[in-house]
């Protein structure tokens, strides 16, 4: 298929084409049109809520706050069950039991605001990873157009060459039959 009826088929089909297909067509139309950076462009909207919100995702995201959360809990468990001092929750711990509720009520909605924006962020990079795919196609489909184009001129130089060759391979025949027959 050479480029004329890869271009025909575009235009005939443009208009099933989805809005990223077509994104990606006019981007290879137009080669000075570079696909988003999704992180670079999500770096120049975010504001100061959501890098707050990454990072206290970073943070109980993180291996550090795990531990130390774990070691605080098993010294208020350990203190209040022994108790050598004073029992400020005693068991079955209703203060720490509130503690930790009230921890995972605002950190639940905190890391899905910064979920959220991170699937917006996965969202843009798989468009773009399309836009880029489709261009691909689109260059590997005119260098195979061009690969044929060349192949078939190739093609028709080995046949007017195999032509000459049959010639003057029948000129050498009857140039010996000439010789022969003196």
């Amino acid at each position: 298929m050479n480029a004329t009826k890869v271009a025909e088929t575009i235009k005939e089909e443009f208009h099933t084409f989805s809005a990223a297909e077509r994104h990606a067509v006019i981007t290879a139309l137009h080669p000075h049109i570079k696909a988003r950076n999704a992180f670079e462009d999500e770096e120049e909207v975010r504001g100061r809520g959501d890098k707050i919100a990454d990072a206290v995702t970073a943070r109980l995201g993180s291996w550090p706050f795990i531990i130390i959360q774990s070691i605080m809990l098993v010294f208020w468990i350990t203190f209040n069950a022994i108790g050598w001092i004073h029992h400020w929750d005693p068991y079955p711990f209703i203060l720490l039991n509130l503690a930790l509720s009230f921890q995972a009520a605002y950190s639940a909605p905190v890391i899905m605001m910064s979920q959220n924006r991170q699937a917006d962020k996965d969202r843009i990079a798989a468009a773009n990873d399309f836009t880029v795919n489709l261009h691909a196609e689109a260059e590997i489909a005119i260098l195979r157009t061009r690969l044929d184009e060349l192949s078939g001129q190739q093609w028709d130089a080995l046949v007017l060459m195999q032509q000459q060759q049959l010639e003057m391979l029948s000129a050498i025949h009857t140039l010996q039959r000439q010789a022969a027959n003196q």
